[in-house]
């Protein structure tokens, strides 16, 4: 599957708790990250700063649903169960 641009679940539902540039202490769940620009894109997608965590998602249809409303919600779930 391919990720579909400008979702941003995966950078606004769960918990990271690796630093990102401009996050030190990582980013709690359900808190925007600060490197998603107003079209919910990685400002570091491709970057060696991007936290490996990030750089090892990989979407599938299972957690990113069919739209970017589900996706929100399925990884808002999965991010209350751990």
């Amino acid at each position: 599957m391919e990720c579909r641009l400008g979702c941003g679940a995966c950078c606004i539902a769960p918990s990271i708790s690796s630093a990102i540039p401009g996050m030190p202490e990582g980013k709690p769940a359900g808190i925007r990250c600060i490197q998603l620009n107003e079209s919910n894109l990685c400002k570091l997608f491709g970057k060696p700063e991007r936290p490996a965590v990030c750089h090892h998602f990989k979407p599938c249809p299972d957690v990113c649903g069919s739209s970017n409303e589900q996706a929100l919600q399925v990884i808002s779930e999965l991010e209350s169960m751990t």
